[in-house]
């Protein structure tokens, strides 16, 4: 076993470059064998473990510094990092991070989880490099996949990269690109051509030989050049990137250690912006991952065995399937609800909504802002755009919010999924800031439903309004609380039961906490209006003063950030204090969802008690 051995890169530059396979070969393994336990990204990493092995047996990290876009590719990374022997706490409380994490390692320079950003942090690290003595020179590295490249940042790094002239390798890895047999040989023979040091020396002396022989000289070296370019035009995808400033070497095979090392060492050593381009496999080593590679970038456990889930079913319907279905029927009544999504058509529900209405239906990659401002065009026109996204990449696209849809007033309907804590996907993912962000924008109306069916009557509520709408939901499956269900009204809150002791104003998710914390409390004799707020903008101001006058003690209960929150509302429009009761204002850790609710007190127990601590001090 190698890998056993490994606990730096600087084990695995000990190792031969014939035995570097085998080494892929027991990453794969381990990789696969903790995520059948804990879930994570296993598809994306799989596909990685040669280009990663390549990158620290040519680098020097963590001087050298590597920058993951999104980072769900990085498993392989943090296993020859020093983080091997921990591998089996991935994604768990307290244990490693499923992305890179500044402060779980030196080798992790940035906390990543959103996309497309990989290359302006490179070169701006790459430009603060170049300011600082010679002899604290590193090199950077960008590593993108082909997803990458449909989010507007990363050609806006790439488009300054290339004007800057910095040095910084970009390594774009694309998955299941066709190569024929033919086009790959010449690609790999160009690429060994054109990456040698004895090529570009032989290139700069040209180039300064023909510069100091005046326009004659330049005419020669522009043929020279445009002969170059017109070589690998024929044969390589890269004309877009050399147009941006960037000399472009590959497409190589992503699995082939030998070629990736050799090609490596020699583009490392040329200076100014390149794109080193490898083709590698989604899930590759591992049959049912390399068969299903959607199902397998985000995985729960697994029998390692069959493929098959090991996820058990709590019964019901999730928040997701619910809001799939209710849309799909929606639609089928309304030909001007048009549906789109940011990548992510399977996480939101809309693959359904897909393959029923696939002219209405709209991928636009991840570009979160573009989505946004194509639905208020679609709005401007008299369709109604829906727009699903989870939580937390809402916030990519808040200038668009404001600027494009608020500001025009134009009824575009935002679904976010996974609002609220999302569990083991950790800091970069929790979809806590979206009611601070969106309370303070003119226009929008703000929902959260309390179960599966009020998920049903705010979608037909949104599609029948004239307004901006975000309906909020959490992650997770949908319950159906007993109760009445009323037409939803903009602005009108729902009284679930009285008391005379205190009030609890809940919204969405927390609706059912707070009505098992009811029941916890009425057992000691303890009894308090319980309010659906339904909406944390505009809020039901009247039906809250009246409460307010009926009663000491006023709660509100919310998954999300307390500060500048639904609370914080609440609390101004009553122009009184009250007590919040919500998740702090802090980028909250990674672990299991029902375990962080209970930290931070979200949970029956955790409300009831929080009520009885405040009336006990009174």
């Amino acid at each position: 076993m190698f890998l056993e051995g490994i606990s730096s890169p600087q084990d695995l530059k000990k190792l031969k470059l014939e035995e570097l396979p085998r080494l892929a070969s027991e990453i794969r393994q381990r990789m696969t064998e903790v995520v059948a336990v804990n879930g994570g990204h296993l598809a994306s990493s799989l596909g990685a473990v040669e280009l990663i092995i390549a990158l620290h047996y040519c680098l020097n990290t963590p001087r050298d510094k590597i920058v993951f876009d999104v980072g769900h590719q990085s498993y392989a990374h943090k296993i020859l990092t020093g983080r091997n022997k921990e591998f089996s706490t991935l994604r768990t409380y307290q244990g490693i991070s499923g992305f890179p994490s500044k402060d779980e390692s030196v080798y992790d320079c940035f906390t990543t989880g959103h996309s497309s950003n990989a290359v302006s942090l490179a070169l701006g690290l790459a430009v603060a490099r170049d300011k600082l003595p010679i002899d604290e020179y590193f090199k950077v590295v960008a590593v993108i996949g082909d997803g990458s490249l449909s989010g507007g940042l990363c050609f806006e790094g790439l488009n300054n990269a290339g004007h800057l002239k910095k040095d910084i390798l970009v390594i774009l890895n694309t998955n299941e690109l066709s190569i024929s047999p033919n086009v790959g040989a010449i690609s790999n023979y160009l690429n060994k051509i054109i990456s040698l040091p004895v090529y570009n020396r032989f290139k700069q002396s040209l180039e300064q030989f023909l510069v100091k022989r005046g326009k004659r000289g330049s005419r020669v070296l522009s043929l020279a050049n445009k002969f170059e370019e017109g070589l690998k035009g024929l044969f390589i995808p890269g004309v877009l990137f050399e147009e941006l400033g960037f000399r472009y070497f590959g497409p190589l095979d992503g699995h082939n250690i030998e070629a990736l090392t050799s090609s490596l060492k020699n583009i490392l050593n040329i200076k100014g912006p390149r794109i080193l381009h490898v083709v590698t496999k989604k899930g590759k080593g591992y049959f049912a991952a390399e068969n299903e590679p959607v199902r397998f970038h985000g995985t729960g456990p697994f029998d390692i065995q069959t493929g098959l889930s090991l996820t058990k079913s709590s019964g019901g319907r999730t928040y997701t399937e619910v809001f799939s279905d209710k849309l799909a029927e929606l639609a089928a009544g309304d030909n001007k609800i048009i549906a789109i999504t940011a990548a992510m058509p399977e996480g939101t529900g809309l693959d359904k909504f897909h393959r029923l209405f696939p002219d209405r239906f709209f991928d636009v990659g991840i570009a979160e802002g573009h989505a946004v401002c194509f639905a208020a065009g679609l709005a401007k026109a008299g369709f109604k755009p829906v727009i699903a996204l989870y939580s937390t990449f809402l916030q990519r696209a808040y200038d668009q919010i404001i600027e494009d849809v608020a500001l025009q007033n134009l009824p575009v309907i935002f679904c976010l999924d996974r609002a609220g804590i999302v569990g083991e996907d950790g800091v970069t993912h929790q979809g806590i800031f979206d009611i601070g962000f969106l309370n303070t924008v003119p226009h929008l109306a703000v929902l959260a439903p309390k179960d599966a069916k009020e998920l049903e009557s705010m979608l037909e509520f949104s599609v029948k309004s004239n307004i901006p709408v975000v309906i909020r939901y959490p992650k997770g499956r949908a319950e159906v609380l007993s109760g009445k269900y009323p037409e939803i009204e903009l602005g009108k809150a729902e009284v679930l039961s009285e008391g005379k002791d205190f009030a609890i104003i809940a919204l969405g998710s927390m609706v059912k906490a707070s009505l098992e914390a009811q029941e916890l409390l009425q057992k000691e004799g303890l009894s308090g209006f319980l309010i659906n707020s339904r909406f944390a903008k505009p809020l039901d101001k009247s039906l809250f003063s009246a409460i307010a006058g009926k009663t000491r003690f006023i709660f509100t209960v919310e998954e999300g950030i307390v500060e500048g929150g639904f609370g914080s509302a609440v609390e101004s429009a009553l122009g009184k204090s009250i007590i919040k009761i919500g998740l702090p204002r802090s980028f909250i850790e990674h672990g299991k969802r029902e375990l962080l609710l209970e930290k931070y007190g979200l949970t029956a127990k955790g409300i009831a008690d929080k009520i009885k601590s405040v009336l006990c001090q009174k």
